[in-house]
């Protein structure tokens, strides 16, 4: 029985598209609904604080005097309920995640202006560990060179 099983799935992969992608050189879609990080539209909010009253974490704070939106995103944990209360839906959840770093930021948005974060200032001081950054050519080379030859040229010449 256990044959018949292995040789239909066998079978049956031969006429799929693979399910794994080269993930350096193309990415996969993110699926609907992935969480990735609070997003704010600066045009929409109206500095409610709506959304600092309702963060479990205590990561959003919002400055009515200076126009000033706030969120120390080491803190969030993506529960989104910040998303559900907010009476304008200025928020949202971006799927891309945030790059690592090596300091520890809050995030701040003057509201009125374009999406952009207007500062970032350090919350507090922690020892950073710096690694040593390598170019993404050096990175691709090195994941070529654990690749077959023959598989490590076909991605070579498909990127040039």
């Amino acid at each position: 029985m256990g044959a018949f099983k292995l040789g239909k799935m066998t079978f049956g992969s031969l006429f799929k598209k693979p399910e794994t992608v080269m993930y350096p050189i193309e990415e996969k879609p993110k699926p609907e609904g992935l969480k990735g990080h609070i997003s704010i539209n600066v045009d929409d909010c109206i500095l409610c604080g709506m959304c600092e009253r309702s963060c479990s974490t205590g990561c959003i704070e919002v400055l009515k005097q200076d126009r000033l939106w706030k969120i120390d995103r080491l803190q969030c944990v993506q529960c989104g309920y910040c998303i559900t209360v907010c009476p304008k839906k200025c928020l949202s959840m971006d799927p891309h995640y945030a790059p690592a770093t090596t300091t520890h930021e809050v995030d701040t948005f003057v509201v009125g202006e374009p999406e952009k974060p207007a500062k970032k200032a350090p919350a507090q001081e922690q020892p950073v560990v710096e690694a040593p950054a390598t170019p993404k050519d050096e990175q691709l080379e090195s994941l070529l060179a654990l690749m077959p030859p023959e598989s490590a040229e076909k991605v070579r010449t498909a990127l040039q």
